[in-house]
């Protein structure tokens, strides 16, 4: 199995930086690690998760949303198993709730495994 968990969220004010974090565990991100993608999503308020940025654990393949790549990026420390996610120049539209998630490569978003997700919120 894999778990996940994030950290890292607050309120900020607008055009401020947050770096996330989401620590992976279990014996099944430890066995099988290489073969996964991770990625980062996040829900607003009164709208569906959408995705944000997501790359492959053994590298390449890195996709960021259009409202976000210029602004957002996607990282990885291989030795703590953990991944984030910096986000810069942060906009009111920002808010949501941010989930980190894993799965294989190709299978739809929605067989991944998500974490219990993190608020950020970014004032005006």
């Amino acid at each position: 199995q894999v778990q996940l968990v994030e950290s890292g969220g607050g309120l900020v004010q607008a055009g401020a930086s947050l770096t996330l974090s989401c620590a992976a565990s279990g014996r099944t991100w430890n066995t099988y690690r290489a073969n996964y993608a991770m990625g980062w999503f996040r829900r607003a308020p009164g709208k569906e998760r959408d995705f944000v940025a997501t790359f492959r654990w053994n590298g390449g393949n890195t996709v960021y949303a259009d409202g976000v790549k210029d602004r957002f990026t996607i990282s990885r420390d291989n030795a703590k198993s953990t991944i984030y996610l910096q986000m810069n120049s942060l906009k009111p539209e920002d808010t949501a709730v941010y989930y980190c998630a894993v799965g294989l490569p190709g299978s739809p978003y929605s067989n991944y495994v998500f974490g219990q997700g993190t608020q950020v919120t970014v004032s005006s």
